[in-house]
């Protein structure tokens, strides 16, 4: 039998948010320009604009068809400041803010250290602090939705951070401090996994609709991303690859430790110990914002760039590198069969085309599924854009309502 016409209300509310993910997409836009892209009447046009108008999410922002005789026509475009959003991006030794129109428009963005000296309640009142100065220097008295990319696990039932080793405690504290002093809907999601919803929406994979992101920076690990859609496991865990057990770091993982994984072999200080073999010696520190590994990664590439006697080596480094993250992408790929693999993280994004290449050759000789390796486009700052985009996702769903299914 043929599907039963939608409701009156459903095809309201299918024409209102198609209007307004072309006003979104396109910028603002008039009624006609609505009813050509829509394919609506002009009647039903008409009382959709009204219908947005009346609930406050579209204005009139301006006039066009000065140059022609008779009267102009409005421009309608959304009310971006109906609400306010911030991101944040959680590391280990610091934090990144942004506050933002419902629209994603940049208003405020600050970020300040929060070094390892500090205990756990300075350390939560200074995140906290930031996130509240930020949103003021936007001139946001209230936000809407917040975004939260931190490392770590995340309870998919709570959606608190989980205790983990090696993650300092001010990241667990801080989410339930937000939640506490900011009267919004606060979102918690892995690093990993919002840094793909950037990649998938703005960066490498744009083209794609199931794909892996291989996050390479301090640490290592993973977002499966399958039908568009990112995928979180069980218990919240799907791609914890710094776990995987891998040939060649000599010992095994366990449950609490990750130093005999996937980890030993292409975490940012194995990296660059592996670097120092081969005679490359990387600026800063894994205690820095940019990991050691990254910029052993640069070094290397600026050798081989200037093709004088120190080349061979660093190509010979980033083919051991290479090596490694296609034991990774491998076993990932073995079990997924994703086609794609974007390597991601500020070592990834440092690699570029070069080490995707070599990556991509070695995965080849490894694995009969042909898949394609891609260098992240965005490297670190996917986390902070990721989160900017799941809150408005978030946002708007809720002021929109969400697309009914049909």
């Amino acid at each position: 039998m043929p599907p039963a016409p939608a409701s009156p209300s459903t095809a309201r509310a299918i024409n209102d948010r198609l209007a307004l993910r072309l006003l979104q997409e396109e910028g603002p836009l008039t009624a006609g320009e609505l009813k050509a892209l829509t394919g609506l009447s002009r009647p039903t046009v008409a009382d959709l604009v009204e219908r947005l108008r009346g609930a406050g999410l579209v204005r009139v922002v301006g006039e066009s068809g000065a140059e022609r005789r008779g009267p102009n026509a409005k421009v309608y475009g959304i009310a971006a400041d109906r609400a306010h959003l911030a991101a944040l991006d959680v590391r280990l030794r610091g934090l990144t803010v942004t506050v933002t129109d419902l629209l994603g428009t940049p208003l405020a963005e600050a970020a300040a250290p929060i070094g390892g000296d500090l205990d756990t309640g300075p350390a939560v009142e200074r995140a906290a602090a930031l996130l509240e100065r930020t949103a003021a220097e936007a001139g946001a008295t209230r936000l809407h939705t917040v975004g939260i990319g931190a490392p770590g696990l995340i309870d998919p039932v709570t959606g608190a951070l989980r205790d983990s080793a090696g993650l300092p405690a001010w990241h667990r504290r801080l989410v339930g401090v937000v939640r506490e002093r900011v009267p919004a809907a606060v979102l918690v999601e892995n690093e990993t996994n919002v840094a793909a919803v950037a990649e998938l929406r703005e960066g490498a994979a744009r083209d794609r609709d199931t794909f892996v992101l291989l996050w390479l920076g301090h640490g290592v690990g993973a977002a499966v991303v399958l039908d568009g859609a990112v995928r979180r496991g069980a218990s919240g865990g799907a791609g914890e690859i710094g776990f995987l057990p891998v040939p060649g770091t000599g010992a095994l993982p366990s449950a609490a430790d990750c130093s005999g994984g996937f980890h030993a072999l292409a975490g940012s200080r194995a990296v660059r110990a592996l670097a120092g073999s081969y005679g490359i010696e990387a600026g800063g520190s894994d205690t820095e914002g940019v990991p050691a590994g990254a910029s052993a990664v640069r070094a290397a590439l600026e050798r081989l760039a200037a093709r004088g006697r120190d080349a061979r080596p660093a190509g010979a480094f980033l083919d051991a590198l290479a090596e490694r993250v296609a034991l990774g992408a491998a076993a990932v790929g073995a079990v997924l069969d994703p086609g794609c693999v974007v390597l991601g993280g500020e070592l990834g994004h440092a690699g570029g085309a070069v080490l995707a290449a070599r990556v991509e050759e070695r995965l080849a000789a490894l694995s009969p599924l042909r898949t394609e390796v891609r260098a992240s486009t965005l490297g670190g700052a996917a986390v902070l854009r990721g989160a900017l985009l799941t809150a408005r996702d978030a946002a708007q769903d809720a002021l929109f309502g969400p697309l009914p299914a049909h």
